[in-house]
């Protein structure tokens, strides 16, 4: 991380010789290095803090002077664990959350790097280098699910290319844990590359037992935020992880990870909060890193400790504590004037010495990007005609005297394998006398495959959608009615990527998002909120029964978590690592 203002002017201006370009005055510094609140003025020059004491002396003529009395002057939020692409794209979500106080960003390039490579996604990274606050990277090492192709995809070389590039502080999640388990040669070779280079290891454990933890960490993962149990993050925290509490869309932990804090009385000093990609909705009406802060008070914890968290310690595990994460000399004027330590919202954010939010409204431009330039990969291979036979969508059955593997949805995102007696038609499944039961597929955009499973508890009255919202971003097929299907599908490839909902014969929901087929382009955060909202009361009303459907959606499709998945190789059941029935090529149409 680079700074404007050279080490020298800083002096100056500390000693009082060079004018501050602002000056906050008489408001009460948060010390986050000290634990304590200071009555103490603030001086940045260009990007960065100069001073902070009592002294006037730096203020000059054209220094603008903000006064601070009443207010709390606190370092700008930290979320070093973001995921810019749920249904947002990286534009739409700082202009969102920067105005909250969130001035620093780390995020997940998964799909990015999935359809732009190494070079694509280096490019999007240096242009959006002029998006106000911090946004860096983590890099992931492996998809999250198995594909043809995939170590070529992920290879030595463009991974160390990327993880050598200024933006990118480290290593992403890697949702796969047991390969790192197993001993993975090209994870652990890389894992040793990032500790050469002085980056992080971000890591996800989840449903690791204490004894498995063991070797995860040995192999260089230095943090995790899969903890869903006071015990769980006590584990983590004591085989020395950066411990990381959640609250999100999918996971609202935080009321139980918390108690580790609130009645274990542990040291804080290595943990920090996540809000791990939360759907718009949630952002909307619970905020970002300010709401983790404000639920963590709530819940009990000291407002200095919250703070921390989310500022000091958040840093520190990224390696960033001399430029980011405190108010002292030398670090970037990121900067929140908070009203109160009660809501958390900043009445100004100050990012790199500038204003650039005020009472929540966004003040600093935001760059206008050409997205499609930086992707290397087609939206689709196939011509759309492919998608419009309905055989397509069915499952095969040709012997109705044996039960069929249905994928349960036991919870928003966990499945179980339920064996069915289902009666067979033409050589397929027939769920007709079967309420809510759907057919799924699986189809890969590129033409090759078409993996196929029955779901349950997923709907009941829903006709069909297609959707390259998933981990995979292949086209994801849902439905009772696969005529329905067929034109949801159809529909999708048209717009080239995207959620489209079909009733009989009519598109009642069409959700365009181009952007590797995860994300709008549009850069109006209000724009994913209202996608978002419409696709979750639509599916409700048809009979989805949990809260959060961009991530069923997105985990049905990876192969790390229980219960039946449909992944490019087939269906799959996790915990015994089997095929249960193996995709299927596509008819010779798809390559004429």
């Amino acid at each position: 991380m680079k700074l404007r203002a050279k080490r020298g002017e800083l002096v100056e201006v500390a000693k009082g010789n060079i004018p501050a370009d602002l000056y906050i005055k008489g408001g009460t510094v948060i010390n986050v290095y000290s634990g304590e609140f200071l009555k103490l003025n603030v001086a940045v020059y260009k990007d960065s803090i100069a001073y902070v004491g009592e002294s006037e002396a730096m203020v000059g003529e054209h220094t603008k002077v903000i006064h601070a009395e009443g207010k709390y002057v606190s370092p700008g939020f930290i979320e070093a664990h973001s995921h810019p692409w749920v249904i947002y794209n990286p534009i739409s979500m700082t202009s969102k959350v920067l105005p909250l106080g969130t001035t620093t960003s780390v995020n997940d390039n998964l799909f990015f790097y999935l359809h732009m490579g190494a070079k694509g996604f280096k490019d999007m990274v240096l242009d959006l280098n002029s998006l106000p606050g911090n946004f860096l990277w983590l890099v992931r090492l492996v998809s999250q699910a198995d594909y043809p192709g995939e170590r070529d995809w992920y290879n030595h070389q463009d991974i160390q290319e990327l993880l050598a590039t200024e933006e990118v502080v480290g290593l992403a999640e890697v949702t796969r844990w047991p390969l790192l388990y197993n001993g993975d040669p090209f994870l652990l070779d890389t894992m040793d590359y990032v500790k050469e280079i002085g980056k992080v290891s971000d890591g996800h454990t989840s449903g690791c037992s204490y004894e498995k933890l063991n070797a995860i960490v040995a192999s260089g993962v230095t943090a995790c935020h899969e903890a869903i149990t006071a015990k769980e993050a006590l584990d983590r925290l004591r085989l020395g992880m950066w411990t990381t509490l959640r609250n999100s869309s999918l996971r609202p932990d935080l009321e139980e990870v918390i108690k580790m804090i609130t009645e274990g009385n542990v040291n804080t000093s290595r943990i920090v909060m996540t809000t791990d990609g939360p759907h718009p909705g949630f952002i909307e009406r619970e905020g970002f890193v300010d709401g983790l802060v404000r639920k963590a008070v709530e819940l009990g914890v000291h407002v200095m400790d919250a703070i921390q968290m989310v500022t000091i310690n958040a840093a520190t595990y990224l390696r960033l504590e001399d430029y980011i994460g405190g108010i002292a000399p030398g670090r970037k004027a990121d900067i929140l004037l908070l009203p109160n330590l009660v809501d958390f919202r900043p009445e100004r954010v100050i990012a790199s010495g500038e204003v650039v939010a005020e009472n929540g409204q966004l003040l600093a431009s935001v760059p206008e990007v050409d997205w499609s330039k930086y992707v290397v990969r087609e939206a689709f291979e196939f011509p759309k005609s492919v998608l419009e036979n309905p055989e397509l969508y069915q499952y095969p059955h040709p012997d109705e005297n044996k039960p069929l593997p249905v994928s349960y949805f036991k919870s928003n995102v966990i499945t179980a394998r339920k064996d069915t007696m289902i009666p067979s038609m033409n050589g397929f499944a027939d769920l007709s006398g079967h309420e809510g039961l759907m057919y799924s597929a699986l189809i890969d955009r590129l033409g090759n495959w078409v993996s196929k499973a029955i779901l349950e508890r997923f709907a009941v009255t829903l006709d069909g959608m297609a959707s390259t919202y998933n981990t995979t971003t292949e086209l994801l097929t849902v439905g009772r009615n696969p005529q329905a299907m067929a034109k949801a599908a159809a529909r999708v490839h048209e717009i080239g990527g995207g959620i489209v909902i079909v009733d009989g014969d009519d598109i009642i929901l069409e959700i365009p998002l181009p952007l590797t087929g995860m994300m709008t382009t549009d850069p109006s955060f209000g724009k994913a909120v209202e996608y978002h909202d419409k696709l979750l009361k639509t599916l409700q009303d048809r009979g989805f029964p949990f809260h959060d459907i961009l991530y069923t959606l997105l985990f049905l499709t990876c192969d790390f978590l229980p219960g039946l998945r449909l992944v490019p190789y087939g269906l799959y059941e996790v915990k015994k690592d089997e095929i249960l029935l193996k995709a299927e090529a596509f008819e010779t149409e798809v390559t004429k």
